[in-house]
């Protein structure tokens, strides 16, 4: 079975959110990908408090200046197409309030028809926690357990009863309910993420970084820990890739991975699709200049990790 495909919706400062966001989700639906994506960046520090991901003297990309509100974004997308997945990849899920956030997906999927998947992380900016956290940083796995657990429940049967640090519900009808039960999968890469993958997720959502060889370890690592658990249920994975796509090939020795033309960043999707995930989403927006340049580079990669046999 070929490897599911999906790709990035626009967001960042370059596109006209009303405009290129439904015209991007209906091409994008046309070509052929499986599903869209939308990613979550509250604020940009200036100056910077911390470097990216919390690695010091490394800059924040300046496309994280201006990005769109992730589940805005997918409603838009949502309005105007038919089939494809509408995932988070990844939505920083203690940002929010966690009964508010459980009734903007149930509805978000209940409007679509049963296509949202829910992908959450923990993030790592000081800065966008101190603006919008519900709790300190510090307390952000613990947030992020409550967010699942009040959208099980808030997405099961009434009356919806939860008792938890942040949210109290003594006995309520909450609606609308989503389709069917959305998918919750999650960003981990340490020993206790991976853990709460495995006892309260439904998948992985991992990033293309370090190398192939380096994710089909982690992704061994999961397995392993699913089966130390006793878990019986199947992990579903979508892998995130950031491309950053040239209309020529990028022929210097200092290529990175997913650098370069369409057949190009197909080759290296290739190389991780060979892990035997399930899912592979690329997102080439931020090296873009508009929507009409996004709609043929993701035709263009498209066709060529097809033909690469992805």
């Amino acid at each position: 079975m070929a490897t599911r495909l999906g790709i990035g919706l626009p967001q960042n400062r370059q596109y006209d959110l009303g405009r290129d966001v439904p015209d991007v989700a209906r091409a994008v639906e046309r070509i052929g990908y499986d599903s869209v994506w939308v990613y979550e960046r509250a604020l940009f520090p200036e100056p910077a408090t911390q470097g990216l991901y919390g690695m010091e003297g490394v800059p924040w990309p300046d496309s994280y200046r201006h990005v769109a509100d992730p589940l805005v974004t997918l409603a838009l997308a949502a309005a105007v197409t038919e089939r494809v997945g509408l995932g988070t990849s990844v939505l920083v899920a203690p940002l929010h309030v966690p009964f508010q956030l459980a009734r903007s997906l149930a509805t978000l999927d209940a409007a679509s028809g049963g296509r949202v998947i829910a992908g959450f992380g923990t993030g790592w900016s000081l800065d966008e926690y101190a603006a919008t956290g519900i709790r300190p940083i510090k307390e952000r796995g613990r947030v992020l357990d409550e967010v699942i657990d009040v959208c099980r429940a808030v997405w099961g049967p009434d009356p919806v009863r939860y008792d938890g640090r942040i949210t109290k519900i003594e006995s309520a009808v909450v609606g609308p309910k989503p389709a069917r039960p959305i998918p919750i999968l999650l960003a981990a890469s340490t020993r206790r993420a991976r853990e709460r993958l495995v006892e309260h997720a439904d998948g992985w959502l991992p990033v293309a970084a370090g190398g192939a060889e380096r994710l089909a370890s982690e992704w061994d690592a999961v397995r392993d820990l699913a089966a130390e658990r006793g878990r019986q249920q199947p992990i579903r994975t979508v892998l995130r890739v950031n491309a950053a796509y040239s209309a020529k090939a990028y022929d210097g020795a200092g290529r990175r991975p997913f650098q370069g033309n369409a057949a190009q960043i197909a080759e290296d999707v290739l190389a991780y699709a060979a892990i035997g995930l399930e899912e592979i989403l690329i997102d080439v927006q931020g090296h873009l200049r508009d929507a009409e340049e996004l709609k043929d580079v993701a035709a263009e990669v498209f066709g060529a990790a097809r033909a690469a046999g992805v």
